[in-house]
């Protein structure tokens, strides 16, 4: 699973990315500071099972704080863009070529107004966010539109003639953006381009047919960025009332950063997502009065005013439980929780929701699958049959023929 952070330039994305994985990214004021994509690792929390077993887990990836488990995903923050790029201009056509392999994109726009459409900055409220929200998807929709459109004549040609299902020629020809037969078939139907001959089809049913994939395949969650800013939060609620069928979260990304700073250094105590924080004893003697001036500042304007804190791990976390409805299964044995090295509960896996026991024994290896008998609910003790429907934050043990 790979998540996309997008946006504009200088909107605070290299922010962003560096506060979801405290990777070494260069963060400056001034357009396309990111060329080239920065790949680093994020981390989705949850409740960790060990807490049911009153034990204390050793994850082999990620970690865990007082029973917050931190799951590892794959981040990509591709260059910025402006409006004009799937034409190509700014970073447009790189832009794009990178998104191909996200699953989800996180859409980090400047809530407050401070960046205009060029990426530069400008006085705070003079320029409308409203204006990012619909480009970004004017763009990807144009891209979608484009690889739809290249060598349409002759792909029509080849329904027409050899009578192909059209479902399975477009598919194919969008197979690298997930693009399969049967949600081809859906978007046909949304299009109303199903009884419809191919040869017939206008410049805007295939527009109108590149959105709906776009929106399926490339599923978006709005990061309301830069909310700590005076008259942002104003911005932030008339965006939800103007696009109410968008998901946004307020978020400072510039808090988050500064707090996990703080926190590796051993300065304060702080678990991502939590609205408080403390300054440890070490960090009570380090501070400068200017640093702890600014910590306050955090807490008052942003985690004691906003539902999420600083809100970008709400952010990772809606991409991945409500956007791609995800669900964690952890890997255990009834007799014993932990692996052959010692380590209690040690893996955590991503699932679709509604996958089946038979689908955990095939993530986790391909011979479980093959050799699968049954599986073992850990903490009911009931065995599960491989048609058994998984729920978030399973115990599993899977029983093989070998």
């Amino acid at each position: 699973m790979i998540v996309g952070i997008v946006g504009k330039a200088n909107v605070g994305k290299s922010t962003f990315f560096k506060a979801m994985t405290l990777a070494s990214v260069e963060i400056a004021n001034y357009p396309f500071v990111t060329i080239k994509p920065n790949h680093g690792m994020g981390f989705v929390r949850i409740d960790c099972a060990d807490k049911g077993f009153n034990v204390q887990c050793n994850p082999r990836l990620g970690y865990c704080v007082e029973h917050n488990r931190f799951v590892p995903i794959e981040l990509i923050d591709v260059a910025g863009l402006v409006p004009g790029a799937h034409e190509g201009k700014g970073m447009g056509n790189q832009f794009l070529n990178d998104l191909n392999q996200a699953d989800a994109l996180v859409h980090v726009i400047d809530v407050s107004g401070s960046t205009n459409e060029k990426g530069e900055p400008v006085k705070p409220l003079s320029y409308d966010p409203a204006n990012d929200v619909r480009f970004l998807e004017i763009e990807l929709d144009h891209w979608y539109h484009g690889i739809l459109k290249k060598g349409w004549e002759r792909l029509a040609r080849q329904i027409q003639q050899e009578h192909s299902l059209v479902q399975r020629v477009l598919a194919k020809q969008l197979g690298g953006l997930g693009v399969d037969e049967d949600l081809m078939k859906l978007a046909l139907k949304e299009a109303d381009l199903t009884d419809k001959v191919v040869i017939h089809w206008t410049n805007d049913d295939l527009f109108k047919l590149a959105a709906f994939l776009r929106k399926k395949t490339k599923p978006m969650i709005i990061a309301a960025n830069k909310i700590d800013v005076p008259g942002a939060y104003d911005n932030y609620e008339r965006l939800k009332n103007q696009f109410p069928d968008r998901i946004f979260v307020a978020c400072s990304a510039e808090s988050e950063l500064a707090l996990k700073e703080a926190n590796k250094h051993g300065l304060i105590k702080y678990i991502p997502g939590n609205k408080t924080f403390a300054i440890t004893p070490e960090g009570d003697a380090k501070l400068s009065d200017k640093q702890k001036t600014a910590l306050n500042f955090i807490k008052t304007n942003v985690l004691d005013k906003y539902p999420f804190g600083t809100g970008v791990q709400q952010v990772l976390n809606t991409a991945t439980f409500e956007l791609l409805d995800l669900i964690t299964i952890f890997p255990g044995g009834v007799n014993k929780l932990a692996d052959k090295d010692g380590n209690v509960l040690p893996d955590c896996f991503l699932l679709k929701k509604g996958s089946t026991a038979l689908d955990f024994a095939f993530k986790i290896h391909t011979d479980l699958g093959n050799n699968f008998v049954k599986a073992i609910d850990v903490k009911t003790k009931r065995a599960l049959g491989k048609e058994h429907i998984l729920q978030n934050n399973d115990v599993i043990e899977i029983v093989t023929s070998k």
